[in-house]
Formats: structure tokens, sequence, C-alpha cells
């Protein structure tokens, strides 16, 4: 249901935005459906991050307390942050998938752009248009935007990795965070990370 919901809303709501006949200029769709991640690959402990793009909890997270975590650890090479996307919503879902379109290289600078702008898109009446003028920014064009969003393989690689988070790791709320042994739920203070980190690097 979760699968269809999601998938139709979409449909929908791509259907509402006008073709254009440019030629996209996005990520291909190997790139766009890659792991997203900060920092060095052989980091001493990973902290993986669920987060929904119309998250007012995710966003004030990635403005109040991932800052900390970036010049503490994960500039210092002490830890890699893999963000996986749990969208709330289809919106989310589409903000979702423009991000990775962007590709490696400006994925989390359009995850930033998105969550700084998140009231204008996420509570518009028509989303996909308000998502197209926040990411123009960005350089992407409403023409990206329309290919991008028929990347069906992509749509079902989030929508797959969600439902798989859900059962198996039990991941019902978003922000939630998994570093090492340990489940975050929230955006809690700094220090609650903070001990999470220090306590993995010691292993």
């Amino acid at each position: 249901m979760f699968r269809f919901l999601l998938s139709l809303a979409l449909i929908v709501l791509l259907a509402a935005v006008t073709p254009l006949t440019v030629v996209a200029a996005i990520a291909s769709m190997e790139e766009a459906m890659a792991e997203m991640s900060l920092g060095k690959d052989n980091a001493p402990v990973t902290m993986v991050e669920y987060s929904s793009l119309g998250c007012p909890h995710c966003a004030a997270f990635h403005f109040e307390t991932l800052p900390k975590i970036k010049t503490d650890y994960i500039d210092t090479g002490k830890l890699r942050l893999v963000y996986r996307d749990f969208p709330l919503g289809t919106p989310s879902l589409a903000a979702a998938m423009v991000a990775r379109c962007a590709g490696r290289d400006r994925y989390f600078g359009f995850v930033e752009l998105l969550f700084r702008s998140q009231s204008q898109w996420s509570q518009s009446n028509n989303p996909l248009e308000a998502i197209a003028r926040v990411v123009r920014f960005g350089g992407m064009s409403e023409a990206d935007i329309n290919d991008c969003l028929k990347y069906q393989p992509l749509l079902e690689s989030i929508r797959k990795g969600a439902e798989t988070a859900n059962e198996k790791l039990k991941i019902n709320s978003t922000p939630s965070f998994i570093i090492g042994s340990e489940v975050i739920s929230g955006a809690l203070p700094y220090e609650h990370f903070k001990k999470a980190i220090d306590k993995a690097l010691k292993k």
C-alpha cells in the first residue's frame, strides 16, 4: 500500500507539470541511486541517517547539530555519515528524487537547499512547481525535474530502502540514526551524538 500510494501520487503530481522539450542535464540513473555520504570511506565509525526532506525535525538536525558533528568528527576523519531517504509523503519523495538527480557533487548542497526552503514547497498546493522554483537556484531546470521524476528505478529504490529500514531496523520516524549498535531517534542535542560516537570510537 505504501508503495502504491507514493507511486500513484507522484504520477499525479508529475502530470500537473507542463512537459518541456529541453534536454535534461541530470545525473545518470546509476549515480542517482548511489549511496550518498559525507566523510572518508575508511572512517572508523559510520553513522547512518534516515531522513525526510519534508520533516522539520530533520531540518533542525542539519542546521543545529550536524555542523558540530561535521567539524569534530567528519572533517577529522573519524566519522562517515551515510544519508538514506525515508520520505514521509509524496512531496518529500519527489524532493528526494530531485536531490539525487543533482548528482554526487551537488547532492548535499541540494539537500541543504531543500531543507532551508522546506516550508515553501512542503506546504504548497503544487509542491512540484514549488520545488522547481527552489532548485532553479542550484541550476536544475523544470525539464530536469520532469526527466528525473521519470526515473522509475530511482523511485523504487527509495521506496524499497524505506520499507527495508522499517521492516528490518524498525525505523518508523525521522530523523533516526544508527551509530554502531545504537539507535538515536529525533533531532537530539549534539551531546547525545557525541556520546554515541565517542563510545563507538572506543570499540
